[in-house]
């Protein structure tokens, strides 16, 4: 295995120069890797068509345009965030006051996935350049197009002892975490995320984890049932299903489960046809062993609509999938491809038991009208982040936290979110030296009398 170590020092001395604690210097780091991004646009974009088959438009919604809007938004606000936060103290810290000093924890270690090889890669690394720590980014080589690509654009704007991409296996990501880091950031599997928090934890290193799940969506009798198959169906069919927060399964009131089969029978019609495995812009799965392992849940139940799938392509069309129970194949672990299993339930109060039953998920969707309801699904359901009658919408705003819970992650990032992340909160107290309260030294008979005056 590689030995990074001399890499690792080189990062330490360049962190320890001071130069990342310069807030101007950080945000010109970030404007410069903007720029690069810019001019690179289009061997961006073939690149994740030669890893995905992703069209240019959503390769650039999903990915280059969302990077970008990151950046724009850290560097806007950067002052703001890193400014020293001012607390309140109590009545018996009377003349001090408190300070909460956002620092960089030094050098951090991202492990990017497949799914989303840019977006993913480079918006963590946003915020930990905001935050003004080094930066070590370790692509996925289930995209070795992006991956290639993102280590050529990162050396275009970084040093290595600043930032450096290291590209290889699994043997490259065992050999990075053989090491001591002061932050690890990971996207991907739950079972890869228990082996680096396994690893983190002989270094006591905190860890980030955004995992996954099968995220539900529910569909209550009362919803707009054409908007909401309209929005399920494009949460669903992006990047083919291989996202962590598209809608795994659909659970639908029973009295709405018929309009509902029909309306995302309508919207699948009107934006795929039936050419979509033959489609040269629909996205592929990553590799054989996901395409064998996704095209196997055709077997579960009934297909409702399409099914078909093309293997030399790698591709297989967006798939309605009904008549399947909790124990069936498809409903066990997260689908990360485009079949979508419909179930129905009678009660809104048996929906949240099933839920409740199962590890949490990333992501939660529900679909209704009433306030009532929703204010009964987020109190009684555990989820990362969800939306009310849209999906996965709620990832692409930099206000909100994006992360997981339990077993679907830890730890939320993107805007000031991903800046106090890979921030140490460090608390400051600046006491007074005009008086000395004496209440706090038991140098006196009533001392504990005192003391019980303060503190109750």
């Amino acid at each position: 295995m590689a030995d990074y170590q001399e890499l690792l020092g080189k990062q330490r001395s360049f962190f320890a120069s001071g130069q990342t604690r310069d807030l101007a210097f950080r945000k010109e780091s970030l404007k410069r890797l903007k720029r690069e991004i810019v001019q690179q646009e289009e061997a961006i974009m073939a690149a994740l068509h030669a890893d995905l088959n992703k069209s240019p438009f959503e390769g650039y919604a999903t990915e280059i345009g969302m990077v970008l809007a990151e950046i724009t938004h850290t560097v806007k606000h950067l002052d703001q965030w890193a400014r020293h936060k001012r607390v309140k103290t109590p009545i018996t810290h009377f003349g001090s006051k408190g300070y909460i000093y956002a620092e960089p924890y030094g050098v951090a270690l991202i492990i990017a996935p497949w799914n989303y090889p840019f977006n993913l890669a480079l918006a963590p690394l946003i915020a930990a350049l905001a935050a003004g720590n080094c930066a070590i980014l370790k692509p996925s080589e289930l995209a070795p197009h992006t991956a290639g690509m993102l280590a050529g654009l990162i050396r275009a704007v970084f040093p290595e002892e600043y930032v450096a991409v290291v590209e290889g296996g699994v043997e490259a990501s065992t050999a990075l975490l053989a090491n001591r880091f002061d932050y690890i950031f990971f996207t991907g599997g739950v079972q890869v995320g228990k082996i680096v928090m396994k690893a983190a934890a002989d270094f006591l290193t905190p860890v980030t984890l955004e995992l996954g799940g099968k995220s539900p969506c529910i569909v209550h009798g009362d919803a707009d049932l054409k908007l909401a198959a309209k929005r399920i169906v494009w949460g669903k069919c992006l990047n083919a299903g291989q996202t962590c927060v598209a809608p795994d399964y659909v659970l639908v009131e029973r009295r709405a489960m018929p309009e509902l089969i029909a309306q995302l029978k309508a919207r699948l019609d009107m934006v795929y046809g039936s050419g979509a495995a033959e489609s040269s812009t629909f996205p592929k799965i990553i590799n054989r062993r996901h395409f064998e392992r996704v095209a196997a849940y055709l077997q579960d139940g009934e297909v409702l609509y399409g099914g078909k799938t093309n293997e030399a392509a790698l591709t297989i069309e967006p798939t309605l999938v009904g008549d399947v129970d909790w124990e069936s194949p498809v409903m066990q672990d997260e689908i990360f491809g485009p079949i979508l299993p419909i179930l129905a339930y009678d009660r809104l109060d048996e929906a949240i038991s099933c839920i409740n039953s199962r590890p949490k998920p990333l992501a939660l969707y529900l679909f209704s009208q009433s306030d009532a309801i929703a204010d009964k699904v987020l109190a009684e359901t555990s989820f990362g982040g969800g939306c009310l009658n849209d999906t996965m919408m709620h990832m692409a705003t930099p206000y909100l936290p994006f992360g997981g819970v339990g077993e679907s992650g830890m730890g939320g990032y993107h805007g000031e979110a991903g800046f106090a992340l890979f921030s140490h909160q460090k608390s400051v107290l600046k006491q007074t030296t005009l008086f000395d309260l004496p209440f706090r030294y038991a140098t006196t008979k009533d001392a504990l009398k005192r003391i019980r005056l303060f503190l109750r």
